[in-house]
């Protein structure tokens, strides 16, 4: 289904690594997989698992690892706050904490609007920077530092009027 779907890019993806070592495009290739609907299907897992002659659990385990993969919906945008010890150190579990708060969910839920993600995660390399967090969409990851829940929802506010401008 995804080498149907997307030939063009997959084979360009493969034309980055020798032929012995394909399972190296695990990576791209599950990017690849979440574009459309920011996750990845069990149904392109499979596909990655046999393009590359590993196993499904294989490919899952990467899902399951890195922070930029997904296997359950989410809202348009995802939220990622750092609660690392450096981090928290510097507030951000009282931020993450007051966040939610704010937006009227718990950590891994979704607004009743279906606009914000908020997640809890590891280490974004900005310790020095905390409270922060990576905001991912569709259309990339965008790192916001030294956060404020007031600053915070004032993005939030400009993010759902950008999508209600659309529309």
């Amino acid at each position: 289904m995804l080498a149907e779907k997307y030939p063009e890019e997959i084979k360009q993806i493969f034309a980055k690594y020798p032929p012995e070592q394909k399972r190296s495009a695990v990576m791209p290739l599950l990017y690849l997989a979440q574009r459309d609907e920011g996750l990845v299907t069990k149904a392109a897992l499979e596909d990655i698992a046999q393009m590359l002659d590993i196993t499904s659990t294989e490919v899952a385990e990467i899902v399951g690892f890195y922070t930029l993969y997904h296997d359950k919906k989410s809202g348009k945008y995802r939220m990622q706050v750092c609660t690392d010890l450096p981090c928290a150190l510097r507030g951000a579990d009282k931020f993450l904490q007051d966040l939610c708060g704010n937006l009227g969910v718990k950590v891994g839920e979704t607004t009743s609007d279906g606009m914000i993600t908020v997640e809890a995660v590891m280490c974004l390399a900005g310790c020095d920077k905390a409270p922060m967090f990576q905001l991912q969409s569709g259309e990339g990851i965008e790192y916001h530092e030294n956060m404020t829940v007031d600053k915070t929802m004032e993005l939030v506010a400009a993010l759902r009027k950008s999508v209600k401008e659309v529309k």
